[in-house]
């Protein structure tokens, strides 16, 4: 079992930039795709990024594309989230996720995560 804790949530402007960082441990971070979902108050839980366990591959949902970059540190077990041009639609709870098994085929659904952070809240204002 891996333990997730996300940080670097917090209130920025429209337009503005933000880092969110994930802190894995637990389990051999490095064997797993990560991925960043969120949910947005009264919506179901979304995709919004992955990243395969070597660093290779990166997804991400077109509401982000071109706005968005995920990455990861493994020697620091660590996946981030930078986040650019904030609009006032990114307002809600991120949340990192691990893979249920190592090192295969980046996933984009929530169902094939096993292992969830707490959440840190990003609201971005006009």
């Amino acid at each position: 079992q891996v333990q997730l804790v996300e940080s670097g949530g917090g209130l920025v402007q429209a337009g503005a930039s933000l880092t969110l960082s994930c802190a894995a441990s637990g389990r051999t971070f490095s064997s797993y795709n990560m991925g960043w979902f969120r949910q947005a108050p009264g919506k179901e839980r979304e995709f919004v990024a992955a990243i395969s366990w070597s660093g290779t591959y990166t997804y991400y949902a077109d509401s982000v594309k071109g706005r968005f970059t995920i990455s990861r540190d493994n020697a620091k077990n660590t996946v981030y989230l930078q986040m650019n041009s904030l609009k006032l639609e990114d307002t809600a709870v991120y949340y990192c996720a691990s893979d249920s098994r190592p090192g295969r085929r980046v996933a984009v659904i929530l169902s094939e995560y096993a292992c969830w952070g707490q959440g840190t809240q990003v609201t971005v204002s006009s």
